[in-house]
């Protein structure tokens, strides 16, 4: 039986659609995204002056051994901003997330800035980090509801622009800050700054709230429906392809792609035509997903299927179903989040601990031990400007493949800062080709998370992304440290060359998942 959408319902679809990215003005366009780089340079700014200052603020506060820790804590309380701004952003638009998210923001930087001791440190920095949790997604969303698809990989790769400037002068500023004015001006400096960057994005945050989103309501015409796979494996999104694809291919997706109506999955290793929607790669049925949101679809329907309407999953089931989709890197989202946990672990487990090596191992001052994360950053955005314009004329697998490559080699090299013969030069260049892996591996996994999240799921799909990324960084910062202190104190110096190497690890297993990231028919790199 072949699905139809009556010509009221496909209207009513096609106004939402026509309502939602792109409607804003152009001028109010450059106002949001200026508001936006602003913002991200913000929190470039913080994030690379608090990571130059960390080792004298730890010895300052006694607390060298949780210096890890006020890292970790910023990332495991994002973690609830998160979770909470997806489910948020869904309902009622970004608006209200991003707005709570800067206040909570500025709250923990002053709290942070006025400590007396490590644990009133740390209680500033969780409640920042619930800040940058809310705040973080509410912009991904953003970015769906203000831009059309074909300018999002500019934006993305703008976001991570954002950084240059706060790369080049950030340290060194942190450094001078902590030398002169002492490093509580670190984190009372960005609380001023950032409310009026947040205000820059108003029109887009009020255009926002009018935006329409694309329902569930009509997903299948002619019985095809879209490739976009929620994050469990089964979801599907609201646009109606009347037996169309949007016009790309995946340059991986060989000849499968050329045969059949509409978009084709490789579901065990042959190739053959079937609706799109179900976890791509496994063995799933896509009526399965048609059902799971009320949509027909052209499979003949069984008791099973009438049984599975009457009763919806449970929250607990979904949630497991979705945690262990993501443990296996199921094809598609699932595997685009599990390859942003990797690469944010390993990069964010070895960052936390180059400052510390340099300071405290190398005796540099904080502004020359900030000078890796200065070309790191700039090893980023370069990349970053790179994958924007795809220059490399990769596929989005290709682009994730190359980058954890370079950030599994960048970390390994880095290694060799524990030499003492070893200049810290080269410790520093070869932490360049770790940002540059980053800078072509996250706007990557952004753009994607986008094309393969339902319209009406992006919040939700934005928010896991992000809680992946913080969870992985949380666990790995704090791994990092623990594993470091308990090896020096029985191997010295060599116990970071280990740690080190570990983290290395991580990167390289996301180079043998960016394979699955890839769906077969979507949009190629752009």
């Amino acid at each position: 039986m072949t699905a139809t959408v009556s010509p009221a319902s496909r209207a009513r679809t096609n106004a939402q659609i026509d309502a939602g990215p792109g409607s804003l003005s152009p001028g109010g366009q450059r106002l949001v995204l200026i508001g936006m780089i602003a913002l991200c340079s913000l929190g470039a700014f913080e994030a690379l002056a608090v990571a130059t200052a960390m080792p004298t603020i730890a010895v300052d506060l006694d607390g060298l051994r949780h210096y890890t820790f006020a890292f970790a804590v910023v990332f495991a309380t994002s973690v609830v901003g998160m979770l909470t701004a997806g489910r948020w952003c869904d309902r009622t638009g970004p608006t209200p997330a991003m707005w709570t998210g800067v206040a909570l923001f500025v709250v923990g930087l002053v709290v942070a800035g006025t400590a007396t001791g490590m644990g009133a440190l740390i209680a500033g920095r969780a409640v920042q980090g619930v800040g940058s949790g809310l705040f973080g997604v509410a912009l991904y969303v953003l970015v769906a509801r203000v831009f059309v698809a074909e300018r999002r990989p500019a934006v993305f790769s703008a976001f991570a622009a954002a950084w240059v400037v706060p790369a080049i002068v950030g340290p060194g500023l942190a450094g001078l800050v902590v030398d002169h004015l002492g490093w509580r001006w670190v984190f009372l400096g960005a609380a001023v700054l950032t409310v009026p960057a947040a205000i820059l994005m108003r029109p887009g945050l009020t255009a926002a709230r009018g935006e329409g989103r694309v329902s569930a309501e009509g997903v299948v015409s002619d019985g095809v429906v879209s490739d976009r796979v929620g994050l469990d494996g089964t979801g599907l999104d609201g646009a109606v392809l009347d037996g169309e694809s949007n016009g790309g291919r995946d340059t991986d997706a060989g000849p499968e792609a050329e045969a059949g109506t509409g978009r084709m999955v490789d579901t065990d290793g042959g190739t053959r035509p079937v609706p799109v929607g179900g976890l791509v790669g496994d063995r799933a049925d896509a009526r399965v997903a048609a059902a799971s949101h009320g949509v027909a679809s052209d499979a003949p329907r069984t008791g099973a299927d009438d049984r599975a309407d009457a009763q919806p999953e449970r929250p607990v089931v979904q949630a497991l179903r979705l945690a262990l989709s993501v443990l296996r890197a199921g094809r598609g989202l699932p595997a685009v989040v599990s390859v942003r946990a990797l690469v944010s672990g390993a990069f964010t487990g070895a960052e936390v601990l180059l400052p510390l090596l340099l300071v405290h191992e190398r005796h540099l001052s904080p502004g020359g031990a900030g000078l890796i994360l200065t070309v790191g950053a700039l090893g980023w955005s370069g990349a970053s400007w790179v994958r924007g314009r795809n220059l490399l004329h990769l596929s989005h697998a290709g682009y994730v493949r190359l980058g954890g490559g370079l950030l599994a080699l960048g970390t390994v090299g880095a290694a060799l800062l524990v030499l003492p013969g070893v200049p810290a030069g080269v410790g520093m260049a070869f932490w360049v080709l770790s940002g540059s892996g980053m800078g072509l591996v996250y706007p990557t996994l952004s753009v994607l998370t986008l094309e393969l999240a339902p319209p009406h799921e992006q919040g939700s799909a934005s928010s896991a992304l992000q809680v992946a990324d913080a969870v992985a960084a949380a666990i790995a910062s704090s791994a990092t440290g623990a594993l470091l202190w308990t090896l020096y104190d029985v191997a010295g110096l060599p116990a970071y060359a280990v740690v080190l190497g570990l983290t290395g690890l991580l990167a390289a297993t996301a180079v043998l998942l960016a394979g699955r990231t890839r769906v077969v028919g979507s949009v190629p790199a752009s």
